[in-house]
């Protein structure tokens, strides 16, 4: 899941997020650091065009976002196919030929969607002032972020910074070195374990599949079963033949 609270409009479109030079994939939080080359085709790229390049590899960009977004934008399927004909660029006579309706019908969902988006952006500026009270809030009202790579977001992530407390003591023997007591079945308890073992593992990294082994190993001895569950729950990404791993965010 791309986490749009953390992300500009900016890197939405471009689909990187850019901190001191150093470029994360929004799709798929792979990073970039700046000052490295990176061999892509037999050419070698700087952290910039390495990651323009790799972000090209995720597909079109309107798409990712819209199947990154669908519960949350709530658009129809006749919604998306118009945003999609408005991006490739044809005129409003051509897209509405191709739906069967005036160009007039077009102009209007045209103006429709762009009065939404200036709502959108209104109530952005609005929840940033509301949001500049968060200071004084306690730890039974701070509710914590999702992880980037989460790929729901449901009520399994309404934890707040008391109940995650709470967790950690009850199913972890240790937190320094972390080691699992139990590995629970209810899917909240289930976020903050697999929220503080991905904890374990440095972003930017590429890890082997041994690399990742002997990191779980030392915190719960069903190690293959936790590492399904942190690719599964979006808190490692992996190479498709599972060559490599690396955190997501």
């Amino acid at each position: 899941m791309i986490d749009t609270e953390k992300l500009s409009a900016a890197s939405l479109c471009s689909g990187l997020s850019e901190e001191n030079g150093t470029f994360t994939c929004v799709y798929c939080g792979r990073v970039f650091e700046a000052g490295e080359v990176f061999p892509i085709g037999g050419r070698f790229f700087d952290a910039r065009r390495a990651a323009e390049l790799h972000v090209a590899t995720h597909g079109d960009k309107l798409e990712q976002l819209m199947q990154a977004g669908e519960k949350a934008l709530s658009l129809t399927e006749n919604q998306q196919t118009l945003l999609r004909l408005f991006a490739s660029g044809l005129r409003d006579a051509e897209i509405a030929k191709q739906l069967g309706v005036t160009p007039s019908t077009v102009r209007h969902q045209r103006f429709v969607f762009r009065e939404r988006a200036k709502a959108a952006k209104l109530f952005l500026a609005v929840w940033t002032l509301a949001e500049e009270g968060k200071q004084n809030r306690t730890a039974q009202e701070t509710l914590l972020a999702p992880h980037e790579g989460a790929k729901m977001v449901d009520e399994r992530y309404v934890i707040t910074e008391e109940e995650n407390q709470k967790i950690l003591e009850n199913v972890f023997y240790s937190l320094e070195p972390l080691r699992l007591k139990v590995f629970s079945k209810k899917e909240k308890k289930k976020i903050v374990i697999l929220r503080q073992v991905a904890a374990q593992f440095e972003s930017g990294r590429t890890y082997t599949e041994s690399e990742v082994n002997e990191i779980l190993k030392a915190i719960w001895d069903d190690f293959a079963t936790m590492r399904r569950y942190l690719v599964e729950y979006g808190y490692l990404d992996r190479a498709a033949d599972g060559s490599s791993y690396w955190k997501r965010g």
